[in-house]
């Protein structure tokens, strides 16, 4: 098929004819003019509006879905990406356990956080767990794992680990481990955590993270490791995270001295 412009010249085969496409719809997003949540114009308004073919009009919008810019819906189209941000406050995680609160996240729309899919199993540790916990290759962990859910849109996979001795028989095997949750429980024993370790990894998903965050073309993940420490420097839980890098944004308050 020939490709022709808007002005009758023709432009089949002539290289990035998708690339001006792309551009214009990201100048148009970057402006306001294609608003948060806004319809993009489809295959056949750009086929139109620009004179290319079907491919060349699904190559640019495949360069904006790439670039996280634009989200693809199933039977309505495709639209501008709206970034609803969750705001994450590390060092609150402390206090909020101390004040036997269950604080975690803070929705800056309000919107309620759910917990679902949570299990609790007993499992031998993984190597690099074990080395974490400071446990014997052949220990035995007890495994939490758990979703972070709103608007019925999973936003984080957590999967929590603890020493099987430290928490064996105790409120920290239940799935309600009431208030403060499970460094409550762990304070309950003796072994409360004080201070915090986070390892932040970027990373593209992998195709079952992809699938279980439900996540849009070109959007990454942000992948937190926080070890959590007693008083006398034992570790008591190593907690892997993985969050929706579109959804969320990372505070950190940092002090001097």
């Amino acid at each position: 098929m020939e490709e022709w412009t808007l002005s009758g010249g023709k432009s089949a085969g002539k290289p990035g004819g998708h690339k001006r496409i792309a551009d214009d719809l990201r100048a148009r997003i970057a402006s306001g003019e294609l608003a948060p949540g806004a319809k993009v114009p489809g295959e056949n308004e750009l086929v139109a509006e620009y004179g290319v073919a079907h491919l060349t009009a699904r190559r640019g919008l495949e360069v904006l879905k790439n670039e996280g810019l634009i989200v693809a819906r199933r039977g309505s189209g495709t639209f501008v990406r709206e970034f609803k941000p969750i705001r994450r406050i590390a060092p609150d995680r402390l206090r909020a356990w101390t004040s036997r609160e269950s604080i975690w996240f803070f929705d800056e729309q309000d919107r309620k956080v759910e917990v679902r899919d949570l299990t609790v199993d007993v499992e031998p540790a993984p190597e690099r767990i074990a080395r974490g916990l400071v446990l014997d290759h052949s220990a035995a962990v007890l495994v939490r794992r758990r979703s972070y859910v709103i608007d019925n849109n999973k936003i984080q996979l957590s999967t929590s680990y603890f020493p099987a001795d430290l928490v064996r028989g105790t409120a920290v095997e239940q799935r309600d481990t009431g208030p403060g949750g499970v460094y409550a429980r762990l304070a309950d024993l003796g072994h409360g955590p004080v201070r915090f370790r986070e390892e932040l990894r970027s990373r593209m998903p992998s195709a079952a993270e992809k699938v279980d965050l439900e996540l849009a073309q070109g959007t990454a993940v942000t992948a937190i490791v926080r070890t959590a420490y007693t008083a006398d420097d034992r570790p008591v839980e190593i907690n892997e995270m993985v969050l929706d890098a579109g959804s969320y944004v990372l505070e950190y308050r940092l002090t001097t001295g």
